[in-house]
């Protein structure tokens, strides 16, 4: 993503000087798609990364296979969330994939070290590699596959771009932000599946469509159950876990290069935002930022998100040098 008009969203200080800046672009949808505020080109092409991971487990639902299998909403809220790898994720994974007949082994998504870093730290103490159940992205393929095996779809290539469970999410990202497949660039992400484009402001819409759904809609079902699993959608003092804890009727998804996502339950609204540079520790003081300008926040919110909204810096000696800040208004309109 390239905009030259991309407003600043953060200055980080360092003593009395602002030493950097992050620019961005904000959009707030209602559930008709409606522009209810925005800051830079709302129409700016965003790759949604795991923005996309509520619609991608929306078919789990709208299918059967969540029925089928059991699932329960633990499982919806794990398929929706960016995992940190940490034990009691880990098992929900292995759970899931007992339920559908299947090993980690059938995980595609590769492996990295767990972001939750105690995890990490104790898988190597112990002399342990982190696999594919340790993956971010691991109740995402877990929910492939088991679309995979709800409709008899071969498990071994469920990450090719022809593959009938990647047409389905296609199709179902696509009707989550108005497109037409054919309309959505797509490209491979960071776990090997494929990933998809879309105007930020589409991505705002699609997560209001979450926020306004009736209960008894697919939409509404999926997020009831990424409401009540905070811990499932990201992890232990992750900004999206803190936010939702704090918060309630909120949902919080980050995705990867500097995307977050909110559907706020209440207002019927969804927002989407992205740092231009990537940059994640821009996100926390930008995304609570919105939320008080849209809200204010509850005074027990407030304090409790203050170290994410205006982040110290400090040196290797503990000393504060500096913070993060946010310098934008955001107006929403009626």
């Amino acid at each position: 993503m390239e905009n030259h008009t991309a407003p600043i969203l953060v200055e980080v200080s360092r003593g009395p000087e602002v030493e950097s800046r992050h620019r961005g672009i904000i959009a707030v949808a209602d559930g008709q798609g409606k522009l209810r505020a925005s800051l830079g080109d709302p129409d700016t092409l965003v790759c949604l990364r795991s923005l996309a991971k509520p619609f991608q487990a929306l078919p789990l639902i709208t299918t059967g296979a969540a029925a089928a299998f059991g699932f329960g909403s633990e499982e919806l809220a794990l398929c929706s969330g960016s995992l940190s790898g940490q034990d009691f994720q880990v098992e929900r994974v292995k759970q899931v994939l007992t339920r559908i007949g299947l090993s980690p082994e059938a995980l595609q998504c590769g492996a990295h070290a767990p972001l939750h870093r105690p995890t990490a730290q104790a898988l190597a103490e112990a002399r342990e590699k982190p696999g594919p159940l340790h993956h971010t992205c691991a109740g995402k393929h877990a929910a492939m596959l088991a679309l995979c095996v709800h409709h008899g779809w071969p498990v071994d290539n469920y990450l090719d771009f022809d593959h009938p469970v990647q047409k389905l999410i296609l199709k179902t990202v696509g009707e989550m932000v108005g497109l037409s497949p054919e309309a959505i660039p797509v490209a491979l992400d960071g776990c090997s599946a494929p990933v998809f484009y879309v105007p930020l402001w589409r991505i705002a819409w699609g997560f209001a469509r979450l926020a306004e759904a009736a209960p008894d809609t697919s939409e509404g079902q999926l997020l009831a159950a990424c409401l009540a699993h905070p811990r499932l959608i990201a992890g232990d003092g992750r900004l999206e876990t803190v936010l939702m804890e704090q918060l309630p009727g909120v949902f919080a998804k980050t995705g990867a290069e500097g995307g977050f996502a909110l559907a706020l339950q209440e207002a019927g609204l969804g927002v989407a935002l992205k740092i231009e540079d990537g940059a994640s520790r821009a996100l926390g003081p930008a995304v609570i930022q919105v939320l008080e300008q849209l809200g204010p926040l509850p005074p027990e919110a407030r304090e409790a998100l203050e170290p994410h909204w205006r982040p110290v810096l400090y040196n290797h000696r503990r000393q504060e040098v500096g913070r993060l800040k946010p310098v934008f208004t955001l107006t929403l309109t009626v």
